[in-house]
């Protein structure tokens, strides 16, 4: 009688399914420990620098002026990208401090967005823009010279590159900045910033 070439040895049987059951609890260690060392990570660099604010969903999702592109960039270029900070982009170059901004080293910058320089009067806000040394004041107000996180803006009081202070106040997602400007997007990361975009002008004393 002969023997089919198809035909397994009970031996050969057992000795598949043995290697079969040792690559199944391989994968069934390294699995979860691969996903327990990647996770935490990349749960970490989608929250770490999430901004936040009422009005964080106008940001552009994708390209120049979103979140993604700021944060490559220094902060005054940054903010010559976004749609929201025309006037303050315009303030800066008019100041002469577009370079000062961007050799900066971890800053806080209280941007008033479009919206906050439309609260000036016309002949008011021209008057500034034409006095050099006001502006220049006016503009260094909105810097701290430090990076501040979302928690330091509960109850912070903070020294300007003006020389002067401003306070913050606020909890969750909604502070305010000297109890006048509103905080309507901030956490916004650039390479040597952190930036929150104001709806009101801040004036020092």
């Amino acid at each position: 009688m002969s023997i089919s070439r198809n035909a397994r040895s009970p031996r050969s049987s057992r000795g598949s399914r043995a290697r079969r059951a040792a690559v199944a609890a391989c994968a069934a260690v390294v699995l979860p420990v691969s996903m327990g060392v990647l996770a935490p990570q990349a749960f970490a660099s989608t929250t770490a620098t999430d901004p936040f604010g009422p009005e964080c969903s106008s940001l552009p999702q994708k390209g120049a002026g979103s979140a993604a592109s700021m944060a490559s960039q220094p902060v005054a270029t940054a903010a010559s990208q976004n749609p929201q900070l025309s006037a303050l982009t315009a303030a800066l170059r008019q100041a002469g401090l577009v370079d000062t901004l961007n050799n900066a080293k971890n800053v806080t910058v209280f941007a008033p967005t479009n919206a906050a320089f439309e609260k000036i009067p016309k002949a008011d806000l021209d008057a500034l823009l034409a006095d050099k040394a006001q502006l220049t004041k006016v503009l260094t107000y909105h810097v701290v010279g430090e990076k501040i996180s979302k928690s330091q803006l509960s109850n912070g009081t903070f020294t300007t590159l003006e020389g002067g202070t401003l306070s913050t106040t606020g909890s969750g997602s909604t502070f305010k900045v000297n109890d006048t400007a509103n905080i309507v997007c901030g956490g916004i990361t650039t390479s040597n910033a952190t930036v929150n975009l104001i709806d009101t002008v801040l004036m020092p004393k």
